[in-house]
């Protein structure tokens, strides 16, 4: 058996000689090996979230991190991985804080008006009365809400939800940017050494699988990197653009608003909720222009996303019918939690995708022989 070259890279050195083993120790072995790796999971459970984050931002950036080591082969081992770092920090990291601010801003507004209301309960609203059915809501509304006993008995129906403390909002504070600063330098590290990585990856999983398993992998990879382009960066901007248009219309509670709508623009025509909501509180607030102009700007922005920009970003990769699109979204987050707005549609995508190849539907190594024509 030859020695180990010096480079070790993936692929460059192969067992010339014999090393027989029973089955009872590559059973052994393969138990062993099992049980390592659920323990090294267990070790890094608390930072598979910023990991898992730092991979998917990784696949995601990749092509154009490739395209730009093609242009300037000498940066890329430190420059460019740590310019499109950066870049992720600028666009990405800090508008999110600056929202997350805002809606911890607004949660606690929204906690002082809860707390204000199941003293002194809700009043009438006046418009309440002028709608169809008026008599009716406004009797419904003093059973429910316009009294401290009606508050007691929602608060009683509601008794799981709990409101976080000062103490423990620092603290969760203090956690993300933990989280965040592991996913950044895991982004760093991949980008810096993601050919080597996937080089290694391509081998044992053709080692393991066959080509069958390279073929899922690279299938796994579009359908991330699809995921991320068409559903967050897309579904991001629609809540940003939103975001600032609630603002400047006097919408309340804008930052929630605009994360909501961010976060519905996965599901298709989600975002048109949020917005029909935004020009409701407009609507009921006395502000009619508004209303109008939230809605037209809102309608315009949610046509030009769903129609043109994001079927450019995603391609073919998760191109998947509405309903599996929704189960594979709400699914995802209730699985996963917020990750699973992306693991969700690629675990999906990437079944969908096998099953085309099976039926022979797809070009792929999974196609079966071809089936003969039937008689005329």
């Amino acid at each position: 058996m030859q020695a180990p070259p010096q480079d070790d890279a993936p692929g460059t050195w192969t067992s010339q000689g014999g090393q027989q083993a029973t089955r009872a120790q590559r059973l052994t072995g393969l138990v062993a090996i099992t049980l390592l790796a659920l323990a090294g999971l267990w070790t890094l459970r608390a930072f598979l979230p910023a990991l898992g984050w730092g991979v998917i931002l990784a696949l995601s950036l990749w092509p154009l991190h490739a395209a730009a080591a093609q242009r300037w082969p000498r940066g890329q081992s430190l420059v460019l991985p740590a310019i499109f770092t950066l870049l992720v920090l600028l666009i990405f990291v800090i508008p999110l804080a600056m929202v997350a601010s805002a809606v911890i801003h607004d949660s606690m507004a929204v906690t002082q008006w809860l707390a204000q209301a199941h003293a002194q309960g809700v009043p009438v609203p006046a418009f309440l009365a002028r709608l169809p059915y008026g008599d009716h809501l406004v009797v419904l509304w003093q059973q429910t809400l316009a009294t401290p006993e009606a508050i007691d008995r929602l608060s009683h129906q509601a008794r799981g939800l709990h409101f976080t403390t000062g103490e423990k909002i620092l603290g969760l504070v203090a956690h993300r940017v933990l989280l965040i600063s592991f996913m950044l330098l895991t982004l760093f590290f991949l980008l810096r050494d993601g050919a080597r990585v996937a080089h290694g990856l391509r081998i044992g999983t053709r080692r393991a699988f066959g080509e069958a398993g390279v073929r899922v992998v690279d299938q796994a990879a579009m359908a991330v990197r699809g995921t991320v382009n068409g559903l967050i960066i897309v579904g991001f901007g629609e809540g940003v653009l939103m975001g600032v248009a609630y603002g400047l219309a006097g919408v309340v509670h804008a930052a929630l608003l605009g994360l909501l709508t961010a976060l519905l623009s996965a599901i298709p025509l989600g975002a048109v909720a949020a917005v029909v909501l935004a020009a409701a509180l407009l609507g009921a607030a006395g502000q009619a222009a508004a209303a109008v102009a939230v809605l037209a700007f809102g309608g315009i922005v949610v046509f030009v996303a769903d129609h043109f920009v994001r079927p450019v970003f995603i391609g073919g990769a998760t191109r998947l019918p509405f309903l599996w699109v929704l189960l594979a979204i709400l699914g995802g987050i209730e699985s996963w939690g917020l990750i699973g707005l992306v693991i969700g549609p690629a675990l999906i995508a990437v079944l969908m995708l096998l099953w085309r190849e099976w039926v022979g539907a797809h070009q792929g190594p999974l196609n079966p022989a071809a089936e003969q024509p039937l008689p005329e």
